[in-house]
């Protein structure tokens, strides 16, 4: 016989307490746990006794234990069948260093009063507290609560699902049900700042022609008027020539060639560099109750920089009427194909909360493959932290096409990497092409909005 046998039998006794039972219920499946198996073995060594010495005091403990262990099931029972919880978040869309809010209801529809009920969510945002225990939830009775999340990471997340636990008086049995309709989806933007000026655009520098393109945004080129149609807006009305006409008369814009402008994000891995930091301590520091929008920091990662920049950029330049779009090589090839107004900003952002940092084309490759589609009316703004030579080399040769260039380095020396950031933006520099070095802790609306000294020749065309 082997003499470790007893001990392994008890582990596995010990370890059966964990088991469960799965009950399926109208509205999901109920999980029951067996807390304390003592009690039927128990039980059974009561009964045993009972029938074997026949006597009327073993036979009254057992009938006790056994009316105990059904009393409880039923009252566990029936306080999870009567519970009921609705969720709701006010906007499923959210920015990183911005709160998501969420608003509970929890009903009770039994007859009897719940002395306590866990909620437990399962979310996958991060520092998503909203798990509380419930007391003396009343008869009939609804009780209702708001959370509020610090959105700390950009990305798709899911909110939910949210089980409800809840126990009998003497801690027998746990039941733990999935409450239905509480999982929902949440994607959260990259952090964004409001930059008071950047480098002007190809739009904004001379030699800019009119483009026979007609367009529903509202321009300075006005190509002609015609006949109202519903859904026109009137400030698009003519009226000398509604006057005139007897009739509603709007007037048709075109789009002004030089407001193309081109975001080309590098998001390769290889050129990527991080700080170490706990990622936890946010979740544990409560300091973010007083903190402002001015004060979020981001996390020390060039990515996360990049992601940032860009999409502030491309906040800039769309508030500015312009048509922005993106080229990114992640993980796959994304491009989103310039356009103006707050839907292309939204459609941005989506894009950007869910990049990675996983391309493996360099970025001088990137700039050879996709800088061949631009023309002289384009504005190509690069935000990389890559000093290699070679795309500096490409960048020269696309301005050189006539196209406007400006370009942000994220400097990888100050977040760990190594990488010869300030003799790439001297190149840069004396190629005429405006260059912005962001560095680790810098307040992004003064490094960016500051006014670039510009050489002459960048002015022309």
């Amino acid at each position: 016989m082997n003499p470790r046998a007893p001990l392994q039998f008890v582990r596995r006794f010990l370890n059966a307490r964990d088991r469960a039972v799965w009950i399926p219920l109208r509205s999901g499946a109920l999980r029951v746990t067996m807390r304390h198996w003592i009690v039927p073995l128990l039980w059974f060594i009561v009964t045993l006794l009972a029938y074997q010495t026949n006597h009327s005091l073993f036979f009254r403990l057992s009938y006790l234990i056994l009316l105990l262990g059904i009393l409880a099931f039923v009252w566990a029972w029936y306080q999870i069948a009567t519970f009921r919880l609705e969720c709701k978040t006010v906007t499923p869309r959210a920015h990183v260093g911005r709160f998501l809010e969420e608003q509970f209801l929890a009903h009770n529809i039994g007859r009897v009063t719940k002395v306590w009920i866990e909620v437990r969510d399962e979310s996958e945002l991060p520092a998503h507290h909203t798990s509380r225990v419930l007391n003396a939830l009343g008869a009939r009775m609804r009780w209702g609560w708001t959370a509020r999340t610090l959105c700390l990471q950009r990305g798709r997340f899911r909110l939910g699902p949210v089980t409800a636990i809840v126990s009998d008086p003497f801690g027998l049995f746990l039941f733990q049900r999935q409450m239905p309709d509480t999982t929902r989806a949440v994607i959260v933007y990259p952090a964004t700042v409001d930059l008071p000026t950047f480098a002007p655009a190809r739009g904004h520098l001379a030699g800019g022609e009119a483009l026979q393109r007609r367009t529903h945004h509202i321009t300075t080129n006005v190509s002609g008027t015609r006949e109202y149609a519903p859904g026109d807006s009137f400030n698009r009305i003519h009226w000398r020539s509604t006057a005139r006409m007897e009739r509603l008369i709007v007037k048709e814009f075109e789009l002004d060639p030089t407001a193309d402008v081109w975001i080309y994000l590098d998001l390769e891995r290889a050129v990527q560099a991080q700080l170490w930091y706990e990622e936890a301590w946010r979740e544990r520091d409560l300091t973010w109750l007083w903190w402002s929008a001015a004060q979020w920091r981001l996390p020390p990662s060039t990515e996360e920089y990049s992601v940032t920049i860009a999409a502030s950029i491309a906040k800039y330049f769309l508030r500015h009427q312009r048509a922005v779009g993106l080229v990114a090589y992640a993980s796959v090839r994304e491009i989103v194909p310039p356009d103006r107004g707050e839907r292309q900003l939204t459609r941005l952002l989506e894009v950007l909360a869910v990049l990675r940092a996983e391309g493996r084309i360099r970025f001088a490759d990137m700039l050879v493959l996709e800088g061949a589609h631009l023309a002289r009316n384009h504005t190509l703004v690069a935000v990389t932290p890559s000093a290699e030579l070679d795309g500096v080399r490409v960048l020269r040769e696309i301005k050189r096409r006539g196209v406007g260039v400006i370009t942000v380095l994220v400097d990888t020396n100050t977040f760990g990497g190594r990488a010869d950031t300030e003799r790439a933006a001297v190149e840069l520099m004396a190629s005429g092409i405006p260059t912005y070095t962001v560095k680790y802790g810098d307040d992004l609306p003064r490094v960016l909005g500051r006014v670039t000294a510009l050489p002459t020749n960048v002015l022309s065309p």
